[in-house]
């Protein structure tokens, strides 16, 4: 492909998969808002009316299994179906999932989360795989690569959140859960008709699969003393993982139910009008700034991928009017309810903000070892705990409701995406850089084993918020994400000689 077929430097096929990408966390991030808040919303108004505690440890044991069948997703990949079948079956298996749960019936709600955790499994790993095939031979793009993918997954957080969280609280729970299915059937059509831009990458095992373990077999073999440290220090990190998804993914659990049940969300007078103009930018920019590359995108390819394009467009059309459908509707109404799932938007909104600002710092002389940074990142998290606990800290015991201001969920928020630049793409690069040839994927997959034990502990001990809040205070069940968090993080910080020393060489 030559240069002038490239956008901004980069080869289409990546762009295209960056749409994916971004129509499939659509779906998952738009459905995860509105898990729970479905869940413990009254009977009479639409939800299940389940407690608090049995809906977050549904949300945790949904959330683990997420992360625990992309592993068997990457192995039938790699040995039947090739990256590019697996995608689609997995998009298709989740437009299944999006559309059982929106039936509304206790039967389907259950298949619909079993279809999009096995969909899941053949998704994720492998679309990730296609981005890394595309760049053989030009590991000087690939880190640029990523980054611009990563792009993709905060795009699709950002607008499924916003989108179906916002339809399905204001008009209704199943249009909610429907519209993430729509996406991820747009976006399963749009990757299907692009397969000519990918040539014969991530077909049904190919040579060029074949090709790359053999260069990879061909690398210098590491000594045995020193690649058992580098396992030991990989280890060491997946442990300390654990402990920062644990509290992190609060965000779809006990941070939902403290954003519904004990924030002021009624804004009047100049504080409606001041959230509504922020909202229009915070919405509008993104949305200018994807429709740019879109039609890059299609100036570039429009005779080879006509068809991929045309379902591509028509999504990103309906997005525009649900866009201008919302901020028309909000702009109308006098006061203004913000949804409880709005604030997930915040993290999506700060990673684009943030993340070059953190790229530059990791370039400077001011860039910290490996363990620090995710030391960081435990610290940071544990900080924005503490603002929620100080935040809810006039909140009386056993209350189930409260009016504490949202500026609290704000800084919050802030911190923990903080802390996420520090320690999430840190962990992905180390694991990567680590690991010996002949285990790499061995290595990935206790990766996502201590992300599956995160996110099940996560909805597990979010669970106890109502006995925890009965016999104490909520300042207390946030204290407890505050000081586990920063206590692994000071663990790290003594660790941080010893780690670099197992590392040898690396930093």
């Amino acid at each position: 492909m030559n240069e002038q077929e490239e956008i901004i430097g980069h080869p289409p096929g990546l762009f295209i998969l960056f749409f994916t990408e971004m129509w499939e966390r659509f779906s998952y991030y738009g459905m995860r808002a509105l898990l729970v808040l479905f869940l413990t919303t009254e009977y009479i108004k639409g939800g299940w009316g389940w407690t608090r505690s049995d809906a977050l440890q549904l949300y945790g044991v949904y959330t683990a299994l997420v992360y625990l069948t992309p592993i068997f997703g990457g192995m039938i990949a790699d040995k039947l179906l090739g990256y590019r079948k697996a995608v689609v079956l997995g998009a298709f298996i989740m437009t299944l999932g999006h559309a059982s749960i929106a039936m509304d019936t206790h039967v389907m709600f259950y298949a619909g989360l079993a279809l999009l955790i096995i969909g899941n499994g053949l998704f994720k790993p492998n679309i990730s795989s296609i981005v890394g095939d595309l760049y053989i031979n030009r590991d000087d793009k690939k880190d640029g690569a990523y980054t611009i993918f990563y792009m993709g997954i905060n795009a699709g957080a950002f607008l499924g959140i916003l989108l179906c969280g916002y339809i399905g609280e204001k008009i209704g729970w199943s249009y909610g859960f429907g519209l993430a299915g729509v996406f991820m059937f747009f976006g399963m059509l749009q990757f299907w008709f692009a397969k000519n831009v990918f040539g014969n990458i991530g077909v049904a095992p190919s040579k060029a699969q074949i090709n790359i373990g053999t260069e990879v077999d061909t690398q210098p073999e590491t000594p045995a003393h020193i690649s058992r440290d580098r396992i030991i220090v990989i280890s060491i990190f997946a442990f300390f993982t654990i402990f920062f998804w644990m509290a992190y993914e609060q965000a779809g659990g006990s941070m939902t139910i403290f954003a519904n049940d004990y924030t002021n969300r009624i804004l009047q007078g100049n504080s409606a009008i001041i959230f509504k103009w922020s909202d229009t930018l915070l919405t509008i920019v993104p949305m200018v700034i994807l429709t740019v590359v879109l039609f890059d995108l299609f100036k570039k390819t429009y005779k080879s991928i006509l068809t991929s394009n045309l379902f591509l467009g028509t999504a990103f059309a309906l997005i525009w009017i649900l866009v201008i459908w919302m901020l028309h509707r909000e702009f109308e109404a006098t006061n203004s309810e913000v949804p409880a799932s709005w604030f997930g938007i915040l993290n999506s909104f700060f990673i684009i903000a943030l993340a070059p600002l953190f790229s530059k710092i990791w370039e400077s002389k001011y860039n910290p070892s490996g363990p620090i940074k995710f030391a960081l990142g435990l610290i940071l998290l544990g900080g924005g705990f503490a603002l929620l606990a100080y935040g809810s800290s006039t909140i009386s015991q056993g209350a189930k409701t409260a009016s504490v201001s949202m500026v609290w969920l704000i800084l919050a928020y802030l911190l923990h995406t903080m802390g996420e630049l520090c320690l999430s793409p840190v962990g992905l690069s180390y694991v990567s850089k680590l690991s010996p040839p002949k285990i790499i994927g061995l290595m990935f997959g206790v990766w996502f084993i201590a992300n599956f034990i995160a996110n099940y502990l996560a909805g597990l001990t979010g669970s106890f918020i109502d006995k925890i809040i009965a016999a104490y205070s909520l300042a207390d069940f946030f204290l407890f994400f505050t000081i586990l968090p920063i206590c692994a993080g000071l663990i790290l910080i003594l660790l941080n000689k010893f780690l670099i020393k197992k590392m040898h060489g690396f930093r």
